[in-house]
């Protein structure tokens, strides 16, 4: 009989190591916890729909002044207050004149109030060299809680 040959040491069989990575159960907890962190955030949003509009309309109120302070920059002047704030989206015509507008705008598109109106814009401004603002719920001038005005000068 031929003896074989001794197994080389690397050819050894292998070791049995743990596999990186979670097991179900720890998912499943984080997966519980994400749920649990989740729903109390949408009942706390749920339970004041009007300081989460007012809360959306000054996010986008903003958005709109750093758009405005760019078109200032690249044109050297604000849109007037004919041109308005679509001068944002789309080359405007008329005075002051958008020699250097930015191709493809400042926004994609002009946003709407939570209330599905049109931002106001003013140039100049009965506040501040310009006005952003949106009437609120009611869409009247003035008015308190939900019905307030919120413009750029809240900031």
């Amino acid at each position: 009989m031929i003896p074989s040959p001794p197994r080389p040491v690397h050819a050894a069989l292998p070791v049995r190591t743990r596999a990186s990575g979670f097991t179900l159960i720890e998912v499943m907890v984080v997966v519980a916890i994400l749920a649990i962190l989740a729903s109390v955030v949408v009942l706390q949003v749920m339970d004041r729909p009007g300081e989460a509009r007012q809360a959306a309309a000054r996010a986008d109120i903003a958005t709109v002044v750093s758009a405005l302070n760019l078109y200032r920059l690249d044109n050297y002047a604000y849109p007037s207050t004919e041109q308005g704030l679509q001068s944002l989206s789309a080359q405007p015509a008329g005075q002051p004149e958008a020699r250097n507008w930015r191709a493809g705008g400042y926004l994609d598109r002009v946003p709407v109030d939570p209330w599905k109106r049109e931002y106001l814009y003013l140039n100049p401004g009965q506040r501040g060299a310009i006005d952003v603002y949106t009437l609120g719920a009611d869409g009247r001038p003035g008015g308190e809680g939900e019905n307030a005005d919120i413009g750029n000068w809240d900031e």
